[in-house]
């Protein structure tokens, strides 16, 4: 039985570190955890006009983190913080991907900015800065290193990513200052920070159609895992 073909969406640098030319980059993690879990990782470069022709190629995408943000003018904003960073050319391309795919129900995973790209693709918003919009917030740009938890989550039951990973609480690592803010029409909340910070979404008119705001590649306790197995069966 052949592997289903994943693809995953890179980041890209601009000239300097590893090249003087600009740069694709991926963490080498992402692609193990889809190949440990049954996939073939295919790489993605940034040509919004060819999401069509990708996704007549793949079977599901996962659509990755990155120290970066959404511009808040695509989920509807009228101002924007000033810690705002953004690289428009890849959150074009992977609004259109992430569209395209979820118009032909093909699986999606979101991880960490992936989910907040995944959520404004649904039709959501984000929180632009946590430490001023969330009172008494956890540190969720944790200190310690990224395959150590940061802190936990309270998952939601009845939903998709309750019966993938079959516990109402994990921990996870933390490595974003934005957040799901709201969501809309048939996205449902299933995971919570115990400050409140949203943590996951899902769609539940969509097969496989799944937002985390951790990085389970990083496989800091079984659920994380869990979660690309279930990515793969679905694909």
């Amino acid at each position: 039985m052949s592997r289903p073909k994943i693809g995953l969406t890179l980041d890209a640098e601009p000239p300097g570190g590893y090249s003087k030319l600009p740069w694709y980059a991926l963490r080498e993690n992402y692609c193990a955890a889809v190949e440990q879990a049954g996939g073939l990782p295919l790489l993605l470069p940034h040509e919004p006009d060819r999401a069509g022709d990708y996704l007549d190629l793949l079977d599901g995408i996962v659509v990755t983190g990155g120290a970066f943000d959404i511009d808040p003018a695509l989920f509807g904003a009228d101002s924007r913080h000033q810690t705002v960073t953004t690289k428009d050319r890849r959150t074009q391309f992977e609004l259109a991907l992430t569209r395209s795919a979820i118009a032909r129900d093909l699986p999606v995973l979101g991880i960490c900015g992936g989910q907040q790209l995944l959520n404004v693709a649904l039709g959501g918003t984000l929180v632009q800065h946590i430490p001023d919009e969330i009172a008494d917030a956890l540190a969720h740009e944790q200190p310690n290193p990224r395959d150590q938890p940061g802190h936990v989550v309270r998952v939601t039951p009845g939903t998709l990513l309750a019966r993938i990973v079959n516990a109402t609480e994990i921990p996870v690592n933390s490595a974003h200052h934005q957040a799901v803010k709201s969501v809309v029409g048939t996205v449902v909340v299933n995971a919570v920070a115990p400050d409140g910070v949203i943590e996951g979404i899902e769609d539940t008119s969509k097969r496989f159609c799944l937002g985390v705001q951790w990085h389970p590649e990083y496989s800091i306790s079984p659920a994380d895992p869990a979660i690309f197995s279930a990515f793969i069966a679905a694909s």
